[in-house]
């Protein structure tokens, strides 16, 4: 028998249409469900624009990176895995309910803050490059900040090698 292997893997790129709003579990676990605006395909017979509203659930230092730094309208990138689900309907009890959403593992910004205000799309600092640090230590993007500093280490550790463009590797 063969052994399959199977993938479940969602990356979206569009607009919040609300602001996220933070939620604690009654056991105190951060919690964001949010709602992201995402230009699809232009349909091929009427050639008009399809925009998709995707429900986003973030959990524990991701839906606090989401309620901090994220807002209604901001450009949002959200990498995660999709989930279905079903309920009965209390009214209708011969009526079921099917779920979609999307669980969010990765979030970043899709544009910069001076990019936002100009309306184009930018790098963006992500969540996934903090890991698990607590969410008070996420910093912000600022407009005018200064670039990091990069440290090459003790250039004189390394040979310079002077040959006629054979690498001896």
């Amino acid at each position: 028998m063969l052994n399959a292997c199977a993938i479940n893997k969602v990356i979206l790129m569009g607009r919040l249409t609300a602001d996220p709003e933070l939620r604690q579990t009654q056991s105190g676990i951060s919690t964001c469900r949010f709602t992201v605006a995402v230009d699809g395909p232009n349909n091929q017979t009427t050639n008009e624009r399809r925009t998709d509203f995707i429900t986003v659930v973030a959990w524990r230092q991701t839906a606090e990176f989401v309620s901090r730094y994220f807002n209604k309208g901001k450009l949002i990138l959200v990498e995660g895995n999709l989930r279905t689900g079903s309920y009965d309907d209390r009214n209708h009890p011969d009526v079921k309910h099917y779920t979609c959403e999307v669980v969010a593992e990765n979030v970043s910004f899709g544009e910069t803050k001076s990019s936002s205000q100009g309306g184009g799309m930018g790098g963006g600092y992500s969540n996934q490059q903090y890991g698990q640090q607590p969410a008070q230590q996420y910093a912000a993007p600022q407009q005018n900040a200064p670039a990091p500093a990069v440290s090459f280490g003790d250039l004189g550790d390394f040979e310079e090698v002077i040959g006629d463009g054979d690498l001896p590797f």
